[in-house]
């Protein structure tokens, strides 16, 4: 497991993409709603205190099944609560209710990936084994190429990631293709 700093530039990573398809505004909100997830499989270190026989860091909650799971119903929510207030601050990029549950439904579940890559990468020796893609593939997954909890690798690569996504924001500008959200069109 990385820290904090580490799993939001996981996130980063992972959701860098939105700037080659989408606008600015879009591109933020898709960053944002994804960011939020970045940090959603350590639910399990808040759950383990109300349920420690049933719930222990690395379970269920760092699986891509779980971060899928996540993401459906996050996107439902999503896509109610945030449609119309999201719909108004894009301007001419319109967002109706389906194209909101997909768009946070991605972001969601990029963002909630990264965290498991990023876990998956980490401290495999002397952390609890991350098993990512249970149950369809029952062995713990790990790579022992991050120091568990590297203040200076997790920070700079934090530093990294938000000047590459700032470089990136200024320097593209996303062309019309099939992927761009539906104009207004009055």
């Amino acid at each position: 497991m990385v820290d904090i700093m580490g799993h939001l530039a996981f996130g980063l990573l992972f959701l860098l993409p939105a700037w080659f398809l989408w606008s600015r505004r879009v591109s933020i909100a898709f960053v944002g709603l994804g960011l939020v997830t970045s940090l959603l499989p350590d639910i399990d270190l808040w759950l383990s205190r109300w349920f420690p026989a049933e719930v222990h860091h690395h379970g269920v909650t760092h699986t891509v099944v779980f971060v899928a799971a996540a993401s459906i119903v996050a996107g439902a929510l999503a896509a109610a609560v945030l449609t119309k207030p999201l719909d108004r601050w894009l301007g001419w990029d319109r967002f109706d209710a389906g194209s909101m549950f997909a768009f946070s439904s991605l972001a969601f579940f990029l963002g909630g990936t990264a965290h498991v890559f990023a876990d998956i990468l980490s401290a495999p020796d002397i952390s609890t084994p991350i098993e990512p893609f249970w149950p369809l593939y029952n062995q713990p997954l790990g790579i022992d190429l991050i120091y568990y909890n590297d203040p200076l690798w997790n920070s700079v690569f934090l530093a990294v990631m938000l000047v590459v996504h700032v470089g990136v924001a200024l320097a593209v500008s996303p062309n019309r293709h099939r992927y761009r959200l539906r104009e207004q069109l009055s």
